[in-house]
């Protein structure tokens, strides 16, 4: 027996409808191709910082919470800024998860810990930041039955 079951594209690619993102990286405003693009072909809300420190400051003190704290750390010196700029978030690393991408890292990581950084390898693939989404949203997915 075969069992077909159509999945509409354009909505089966909006895995993190509405989550508010904040994306700290000099070329935030890039276009389609750069990462502020990809993620908000996932549905994200992206709001776009360039000075690292406003950017932890924004994360840290808003009520009201980002989903993704997403982070390009080359440009600011590189995985260990980035290791850093987790730490001076302090509790709010438990409401937001954090996405760092360097060409440092050695090997992708997906941690189960909520408070732990996802780690992903640039230059960044589509793929790579797709599941990097996913798994940071993991919690949100709402599963339907068919």
């Amino acid at each position: 027996m075969q069992v077909l079951r159509a999945i509409n594209r354009d909505t089966a690619a909006l895995v993190g409808w509405g989550v508010r993102v904040l994306l700290l990286s000099p070329d935030a405003g890039g276009g389609p191709d750069c990462t502020a693009g990809r993620i908000a072909g996932f549905g994200g809300r992206i709001e776009a910082e360039a000075d690292l420190f406003a950017a932890v400051d924004v994360v840290a003190g808003d009520a009201t919470g980002f989903a993704l704290f997403v982070m390009e750390c080359d440009a600011y010196g590189g995985l260990d800024a980035g290791r850093n700029a987790v730490a001076l978030l302090g509790r709010a690393v438990e409401r937001t998860q954090v996405i760092l991408i360097s060409a440092r890292v050695q090997v992708q990581t997906f941690p189960e810990e909520r408070t732990a950084p996802i780690l992903l390898r640039a230059p960044l693939s589509a793929v790579a930041l797709r599941v990097g989404f996913e798994h940071a949203m993991r919690d949100r997915l709402v599963y339907r039955a068919a």
